[in-house]
């Protein structure tokens, strides 16, 4: 089964990977008993969750780095010592609710094979509908992920772009990773499927009324199903 991120991270030792008694890094400095690296990935969730509800409430445009520091509690100075700008604190929230869309279908993939009779049919519907489940459940991910996300800057565009590749590139592997598959490399066939899906769960999501969930399943399953097969 495919990672839904291959991202690593700094561990902050010294090129030997051993400390010198009594030395510490600045990751393990303490202020109040906790760490430099804890206060900063708390801070950094802070600013995410402010920049998902002001942007996703309100709109990128019109929301100041001001507001979003108001909103998390915090100042403009801890800002810019995590950020370049809002088109970065942006970006981070589209990979987050990307990446915890990912995850979510990993999962459903993974229950939906563990049966020894399992389908394809069934396993597709399963990472659809988890798919649509994850990045629908809150409107605030919708707006961030494909409204607010589109036209920011060329920064961000090609940031959208590489993340659509990132989703191609997912759902190959995912593809492969299951029992009865097609062998076919498909990589255009997925970067199509990427399109269809996120421009339905797209028009889906932001519809009033909405037709109901099982008709948008039914339709991306039987697209993914013919895919995923030869």
């Amino acid at each position: 089964m495919p990672s839904s991120s291959s991202a690593s991270t700094d561990t902050g030792t010294h090129a030997t990977g051993e400390h010198t008694a009594g030395e510490q890094t600045a990751g393990e400095r303490s202020y109040a008993g906790r760490s430099l690296a804890d206060r900063k990935i708390e801070r950094r969730g802070r600013f995410r969750e402010a920049g998902l509800e002001l942007f996703g409430t309100l709109g990128f445009s019109q929301v100041t780095v001001s507001a979003i520091c108001t909103e998390a509690g915090l100042s403009r100075r801890q800002f810019y010592e995590e950020y370049t700008g809002r088109e970065s604190l942006l970006a981070e929230i589209y990979d987050s609710i990307q990446l915890q869309t990912r995850d979510a279908v990993i999962a459903a993939v993974t229950s939906s094979v563990t049966d020894a009779e399992f389908d394809i049919a069934t396993v597709a519907r399963a990472a659809v509908t988890a798919y649509i489940d994850t990045i629908t459940t809150d409107p605030r991910n919708i707006r961030c992920s494909f409204i607010e996300v589109g036209g920011v800057s060329d920064e961000v565009e090609h940031h959208r772009l590489a993340g659509r590749e990132t989703w191609a590139g997912f759902i190959a592997d995912t593809i492969s990773s299951v029992p009865g598959t097609t062998a076919r490399k498909i990589d255009y066939e997925a970067t199509a499927y990427i399109g269809a899906l996120t421009s339905v769960v797209h028009r889906w999501g932001t519809s009033d009324p909405r037709p109901d969930r099982s008709e948008v399943v039914d339709l991306l399953t039987g697209m993914l199903v013919h895919l995923a097969l030869d």
